[in-house]
């Protein structure tokens, strides 16, 4: 088994961030396997990458690995090199981690400071925080139904299958999205919590291939 969430940027644009939902059915009953949100964001002094994955569940599985992936490269879509920071957890919940050859860490991660590699080239925190991602479930919902609504009433597709809106109902579109039950967006997900891997480690150990960084995290079932 395994879930995975990816995004492509460059060291100058400073932060991405992916978002995952509506996964396999495999991975759904297995919420420490459902991966939530994948962000990946510099340093403000440009000497450290900061990587942060969440997860479904309230706790991380002893039975599964969690992994990002920092592919680097000097042109996009061709990194040559890959460096993996690997994690897992015992049933205490004790953190071990691997940041690939150049570090190595274990013990309690759940502390606000973290947990320093014992090389200290690169930090790692693991616990419960609130759920980052603004989720407006039911605008986004009213705006597919209006989408759907357009297609079924003969709203034109081109040769690649992508729906032709006019104006009129791509702005009704834009506003469903923009409201829940036409008033203020709310966020489905406030107040909840999920399981957060977060880690902060040195540029030099994930960029050798190049300035540009592909990053993507995945959870394996060894």
């Amino acid at each position: 088994m395994r879930a995975a969430a990816g995004l492509v940027f460059t060291l100058a644009t400073g932060a991405a961030h992916a978002s995952d939902h509506l996964d396999t059915p495999t991975v759904i009953a297995d919420p420490a396997a459902d991966i939530a949100d994948l962000f990946a964001w510099m340093s403000p002094d440009g000497q450290r990458l900061n990587l942060a994955m969440t997860v479904v569940a309230h706790q991380f599985s002893d039975r599964l690995q969690y992994v990002f992936h920092v592919g680097s490269g000097s042109r996009f879509g061709e990194t040559t090199a890959t460096t993996e920071i690997v994690c897992h957890f015992d049933a205490a919940n004790t953190a071990e981690c691997w940041a690939g050859d150049a570090d190595h860490a274990r013990g309690d991660a759940s502390k606000a400071a973290g947990l320093e590699g014992r090389n200290r080239r690169f930090r790692v925190f693991a616990g419960l925080r609130d759920d980052p991602f603004f989720n407006n479930v039911k605008g986004t919902r009213e705006a597919l139904n209006v989408a759907a609504a357009a297609l079924q009433g003969g709203a034109a597709v081109d040769a690649a299958g992508c729906p032709q809106f006019d104006e009129a109902t791509s702005q009704a579109i834009f506003d469903r999205w923009r409201h829940t039950a036409g008033g203020p967006a709310k966020n489905f997900l406030v107040g909840w919590q999920s399981a957060s891997l977060v880690v902060s480690v040195d540029l030099d150990v994930v960029d050798t291939g190049g300035r540009l960084l592909a990053v993507w995290g995945a959870i394996y079932k060894p």
